[in-house]
């Protein structure tokens, strides 16, 4: 298995495809798997890393808190591992905070940065709001208690087997409470509001018009502060952008990614090739 160490952290990560390069970061308690809607696709095009980050799946789960500033260090470990000097960046939810640092840390390592259903952070931030949520269908008894979350994450209108889907791959992988809760801890330890104007990246922040728990108004303000970004609100879409509105978000992401591929000479892509070669490992 290929693993990646930042700190003495091992990361889980593989790789599909092949072509330019695109980095997929993941959310909150998530684990790569959760990309599996747009991966086939994304990997005819490209060549798609992605990894698990600290603390979920098969990255290990060190003591906390998981600083936004340390997970971006994972993801340039990822990056070194895989021969890549350079990438597409796409980041969804805690993954768009992540992908955010990235860009602000090390804006050599970033070609492009699309976003997904995240939020600046700190005391400016729009938290989940606390209104009524709808009542979800029960689910069976022996699914998992995700789907209890279900309002928060998904639109009114995305059919339920689809839902089941996605908790379907998330009980089978490894998401234990104690990574949950470090990665959570990072997340309100974390704000790049001030910072965003120094981000010259191509940058696409979208969001879904029906998400709970980072309301749209965090993606404009990320995209307002980003010189030149654009916005992109989905309709009918929650929090989880990808199952609720797939092809929509399949769209915009290879659109946005063939405009911006890079024409430079590609990595070599080797896994055993020297980290400490590449650019950008050594940040601040």
């Amino acid at each position: 298995m290929p693993y990646a160490t930042n700190q003495n952290v091992r990361i889980f990560w593989d790789e599909q495809g092949s072509g330019s390069p695109v980095l997929l970061i993941m959310g909150l308690s998530f684990t790569h798997q959760m990309w599996f809607r747009v991966l086939p696709e994304l990997a005819r095009r490209h060549r798609v890393i992605l990894f698990d980050n600290r603390g979920v799946g098969r990255s290990d789960v060190p003591a906390g808190p998981y600083f936004i500033r340390d997970m971006a260090r994972d993801a340039v470990a990822v990056m070194n591992a895989a021969g890549v000097s350079s990438a597409q960046v796409i980041g969804a939810s805690m993954g768009g905070m992540i992908a955010q640092e990235l860009a602000l840390r090390c804006p050599e390592r970033v070609d492009s940065l699309l976003l997904g259903c995240t939020s600046h952070g700190g005391l400016l931030a729009r938290w989940p709001c606390i209104t009524p949520l709808y009542r979800a269908q029960s689910p069976p008894e022996n699914a998992s208690l995700r789907a209890s979350f279900a309002p928060w994450l998904y639109s009114s209108s995305t059919p339920r087997e689809r839902v089941l889907e996605d908790i379907t791959i998330q009980r089978a992988c490894n998401c234990p409470r104690k990574g949950c809760l470090n990665q959570f801890a990072g997340i309100l330890l974390w704000s790049s509001f001030l910072r965003l104007p120094r981000i010259s990246i191509p940058t696409l922040v979208t969001h879904g018009a029906e998400d709970r728990l980072i309301p749209p108004q965090n993606g404009r303000v990320v995209a307002a502060r980003i010189p030149g970004a654009k916005f992109h609100l989905v309709p009918n879409a929650g929090h989880i952008l990808t199952t609720d509105q797939t092809q929509i978000c399949l769209d915009l992401m290879v659109d946005f990614l063939d405009r911006h591929t890079a024409h430079a000479p590609l990595d070599s892509g080797s896994r055993s090739g020297d980290a400490r070669r590449l650019p950008g490992w050594g940040f601040h």
